[in-house]
């Protein structure tokens, strides 16, 4: 029997509690990493993460058989749950929204390169607003 054929990329956006500069340089690696683990251990494939001390940015392959909602909850659950352990005495809480814009397989190169000079193009200015306005405020 013949296998499904799929490429679903999501570029998802969200930010901490009150934008508050939680993902500090001692705090940053561990993150990261958290997330990326999460997202293999839900069957993603994650291509790109990246962010600066108030919001991230990640670029995920998804499978069709997870609602977004839920992988988003895995991930942020996870980050979350291991930040508060890990740092007791630092204060970590994700926002309870987030934003996902789908990617053209065709688009995936200039994406990953935004993503990951998040702090770059913060420093400079030199933003995408709809990639960085894909986040909700509380």
């Amino acid at each position: 029997m013949p296998s499904n054929y799929l490429k679903l990329y999501v570029h998802l956006v969200w930010a901490t509690y009150d934008r508050f500069p939680a993902i500090t340089p001692d705090c940053e690696g561990l993150l990261y990493s958290t997330i990326l683990g999460k997202a293999k251990e839900l069957g993603c494939e994650p291509l790109a993460i990246g962010g600066i001390e108030d919001h991230l940015h990640l670029l995920l392959r998804i499978p069709a058989t997870l609602a977004l909602a839920e992988i988003v909850k895995g991930i942020k659950g996870a980050s979350s749950r291991h930040m508060v352990l890990t740092f007791p005495h630092k204060f970590f809480k994700w926002q309870g929204s987030y934003g996902a814009t789908t990617v053209s397989p065709n688009a995936l190169r200039k994406v990953i390169e935004y993503i990951e000079n998040q702090k770059q193009h913060h420093t400079s200015r030199a933003l995408h607003n709809a990639w960085e306005t894909t986040h909700i405020d509380d």
